[in-house]
């Protein structure tokens, strides 16, 4: 038997015949810009991994000691139900969650969703492994693909969760647009689990995306090589340096890569050719920082009525957990 028939590992084939429209649309504005989707290539989230574990980077141990004190409760509240994640990942989180349900259960259907097909294939078989009797169905998504794919659904309750503050990476436009998609997926009674990165000083927000052993350095110019990769591109990656600063006004990290001389860029697949300027920038990915009662309203105004959170004692990280009313 494969591995893949094993895992049970479904594909949404509009993200493996991505067209690119949006590099052509982003590489042609001013500045540029790429959606941070493209992280997300095999060695992309293998590095995202390490990031979680280094010593400047506060949010994923935060969260998680947060997870660990309130999962049962979290069982409790919502009781059985078909638990979806998106941006997965290695799923290292929640395992918190998993045990949680084991306990009320011996039966539960977790979904994790990623848009990267190889670490999701080896977390799904790590955790049939580890929870036998669970049903695991890997979907390899977007955030958007995968709810449009959920509404065609039904479940008798069901849990989406996102975490990691990956809301962080929306603009505010953008951010209602998804709250409004997730509310739209759920049932009256089902609910929504939002992990957020919280408003905190510069000094302790830039050394998070900027770490001294260059991890952070590496993730983001692997961008630029997953970009050769699926469009038949010639970025050298010797030719941009990585940079992420705290903009105070907007209250995000913006994370850049700079380009260190002029050239031009070839991308093939997406007949494209894009001149760079030496000092130009590509903006790769915003991360927003959230006050957590401002983000209280924004998702009752999309009827995601909040049933408890939780916060660590340093008020960095904030979890949420809304109803669908």
């Amino acid at each position: 038997m494969s591995v893949t028939s094993l895992i049970s590992l479904k594909i949404h084939h509009d993200l493996i015949n991505q067209d690119g429209a949006d590099v052509i649309q982003g590489l042609n504005q001013v500045p540029k810009k790429l959606p941070p989707k493209y992280f997300y290539d095999h060695r992309g989230s293998e590095l995202f991994e390490q990031i979680c574990e280094l010593p400047e980077y506060y949010p994923t141990r935060t969260e998680a000691l947060i997870l660990k004190k309130c999962a049962d409760e979290i069982a409790q509240i919502t009781g059985v139900c078909e638990l979806v994640e998106l941006g997965s990942g290695s799923s290292t989180k929640t395992l918190f969650l998993l045990d949680a349900y084991q306990k009320i259960a011996k039966y539960c259907q977790y979904i994790p969703i990623d848009v990267s097909g190889g670490i999701l294939k080896s977390t799904v078989l790590n955790l049939k492994q580890k929870y036998p009797t669970f049903s695991i169905n890997g979907l390899i998504a977007t955030y958007e693909q995968a709810l449009v794919k959920l509404e065609s659904t039904f479940a008798y309750r069901r849990m989406i969760f996102f975490l990691g503050s990956s809301l962080g990476n929306f603009e505010p436009q953008d951010c209602h647009a998804f709250l409004k998609q997730i509310s739209r997926t759920l049932q009256i009674g089902d609910y929504f689990l939002l992990g957020i990165d919280l408003q905190k000083p510069k000094e302790i927000l830039e050394p998070a995306y900027n770490d001294s052993q260059g991890v952070t350095a590496a993730f983001n110019l692997n961008m630029l090589s997953h970009l050769n990769w699926r469009f038949q591109g010639n970025f050298d990656i010797d030719l941009f340096t990585h940079q992420a600063i705290y903009n105070q006004a907007d209250s995000q990290i913006e994370m850049y890569l700079h380009c260190q001389q002029k050239h031009w860029v070839n991308l093939e697949i997406l007949d494209l050719k894009v001149a760079f300027e030496a000092g130009e920038s590509i903006l790769t990915e915003i991360s927003r920082k959230f006050d957590l009662a401002n983000m209280q309203k924004q998702l009752d105004m999309q009827g995601l009525k909040t049933v408890k959170t939780w916060t660590d004692p340093q008020q960095w990280f904030g979890l949420i957990l809304c109803q669908r009313v």
